[in-house]
């Protein structure tokens, strides 16, 4: 019998299997969670744990998917998502368009954190996967962390051809110009023609228009003044009195029988105005946006609004002067 050969295979080493430990998490967190989720008090719990140890912002995620608001590029350490089981199921359709959002928001080596996902969507490693994440861990309880890769994504590349024209490619004709008709185009736009007489500029100006104009003296901050900027305004008192105007206080009146007054800005006021013109025909997908700034999310259109009702109109008492 001829000798054979035997290939025993070395088994893995105990490196290759070991995942990628976590940054921890120094940064603001984003947590986003769902109407349902804020009914049966996971998602508040979620909140009161993170907010001992950092920052906070809040999001729903409906919001996000509608395109109501966007998250900064790689502004937050950790994310956190709440939602109950059957919403996630129904979200499988639109997970990679969330997951794509949250790759963006996210810091480099930054975490995220799906919870309550018991035996939903079991494609969703595969997702992260695709989206972009490395996934960590999965446990048992439903809750799977990922995070995102340090490096950026790469560039792409033409992969058109850069090569030389084949021989067999027709090359353009080159006419031979006319002389005559070169020179009689060249003769049409000249400015100096010998057929046009020449004009003297100075001879156009008269007395009046040699006289110098009276200059405005520039402006200082707290001296008296005069009037008012000049639409072409060269001394300076235009971007002075714009400056004053941007750093001037409004008295907002809150309305209540104990008389509170609240200072803000100019463009506080107007983004006061513009969601109290919009509030009666607001629509809140989580219901909070009704309720006042305490229930609102940070991102919420009417933040800063008394509480009102559906289709109610809201008024906002700037009849002060500016101070």
């Amino acid at each position: 019998m001829a000798p054979s050969a035997v290939y025993i295979a070395s088994a893995p080493s105990q490196e290759k299997l070991q995942l990628v430990a976590a940054v921890p998490a120094k940064g603001p967190a984003l947590a986003i969670g769902s109407p349902a989720t804020a009914q049966d008090g996971k998602y508040q719990s979620l909140i009161t744990s993170l907010e001992e140890s950092q920052d906070v912002e809040r999001h729903m995620v409906d919001r996000l998917l509608d395109g109501a608001t966007s998250l900064p590029s790689s502004s937050f350490s950790s994310v956190y998502v709440t939602l109950t089981p059957p919403e996630y199921e129904n979200l499988a359709s639109r997970i990679p368009e969330l997951l794509k959002q949250l790759l963006g928001g996210l810091e480099p080596l930054g975490t995220l954190h799906l919870l309550n996902l018991a035996s939903a969507l079991p494609t969703l490693p595969s997702e992260l996967t695709l989206a972009g994440f490395t996934v960590l861990s999965a446990t048992k309880e439903g809750t799977l962390v990922a995070q995102r890769p340090a490096h950026s994504t790469g560039t792409t590349v033409s992969l058109k051809s850069t090569s030389a024209p084949s021989a067999s490619a027709p090359l353009p004709l080159r006419r031979k110009a006319d002389p005559e008709r070169k020179a009689s185009k060249k003769a049409l736009w000249t400015l100096n023609a010998p057929s046009t007489p020449s004009i003297d500029a100075e001879s156009l100006l008269t007395a009046a228009d040699r006289e110098r104009p009276a200059a405005c003296e520039p402006a200082a901050r707290g001296a008296p003044r005069r009037k008012k900027a000049c639409k072409n305004c060269t001394c300076g008192l235009a971007e002075l009195e714009a400056e004053e105007l941007a750093q001037s206080k409004v008295v907002l009146l809150d309305g209540a029988q104990d008389g509170q007054t609240v200072e803000i800005s100019q463009s506080e006021k107007e983004r006061l105005l513009a969601a109290a013109a919009a509030a009666p025909k607001a629509t809140s997908s989580c219901g909070n946006c009704y309720l006042g700034d305490a229930f609102r999310c940070s991102s919420c259109p009417y933040r800063g609004l008394p509480a009102f009702k559906p289709g109610e109109k809201v008024e906002i008492d700037l009849g002060m002067d500016d101070i």
